[in-house]
């Protein structure tokens, strides 16, 4: 059994430091790998990544990270990226990496994602320049996406994104802001691809528990969500087949 540790939009700022540093350093105990799904920082500052970097350097099992949509808003997410890659966080964007877990290995690709919306309430590529790029934008990463995870072996596998691939963890959200949580194309990718869990963050007032149309359990993360400094599932053989429970 792998156990797997996940938080997301913990927006971190000046504010921040010490606000979960306890529970992190504490992380190995019940989990063998922290997977962060997006918005960890505020407005995507170099100073807010550098006092998350101080809190993970607590964390004493593997990191694997995302970024999500905070951390493009002043243009600095690639430094962001460097800097958290120099703690030793593995941050994905359309990337894949492969754990070896007490015998076991895990697969995780990731990706932040992006908007679209859902099956019957969707954009189309269509339109004005502005209607083409967001769509385009959306296929792409999708597509780049489904490419990493196809291509993982492992026994497990895990897509983290930043945006939800699904509509069933945005319940409780406003139905008008559907389609810059998250887009169906993702839930497609995951399905085609295949894989034994799918965590994401973005969807602050959604709910934790959701599953694609074939059956993939979708877990939303989000930090006001789940309410916790990180949720724990459980990556099993069942058979010849791999699943993934809650913690209790």
């Amino acid at each position: 059994m792998i156990r797997v540790a996940a938080i997301g939009d913990v927006h971190f700022s000046e504010d921040s430091r010490g606000r979960l540093r306890d529970h992190w350093s504490r992380v190995h105990e019940s989990a063998d790998v922290l997977l962060l799904a997006g918005d960890l920082t505020v407005h995507g500052e170099p100073y807010q990544a550098e006092i998350l970097v101080e809190e993970l350097a607590e964390v004493e099992v593997p990191i694997v990270a995302v970024l999500g949509n905070h951390e493009y808003h002043t243009d600095n997410q690639a430094e962001v990226r460097r800097m958290l890659e120099r703690r030793g966080v593995t941050v994905l964007e359309c990337e894949s990496t492969t754990l070896e877990i007490g015998g076991e290995t895990l697969g995780i690709a990731g990706a932040k994602g992006f908007g679209g919306g859902f099956v019957g309430a969707c954009g189309h590529a269509f339109g004005e320049p502005e209607m083409k790029a967001f769509m385009h934008h959306t296929e792409k990463i999708a597509a780049c996406f489904q490419d990493e995870l196809s291509r993982l072996e492992a026994d497990h596998r895990i897509a983290l994104l930043h945006y939800s691939p699904v509509e069933d963890t945005l319940a409780g959200e406003r139905l008008e802001i559907y389609p810059f949580l998250g887009s169906y194309l993702l839930a497609e990718a995951v399905d085609k691809a295949g894989a034994d869990l799918c965590i994401h963050g973005h969807a602050h007032v959604g709910k934790e528990q959701g599953v694609t149309p074939r059956g993939v359990p979708v877990r939303n993360v989000a930090l006001p969500v789940v309410r916790r400094a990180f949720a724990v599932y459980h990556m099993e053989k069942d058979g010849a087949r791999a699943v993934a429970s809650d913690a209790a």
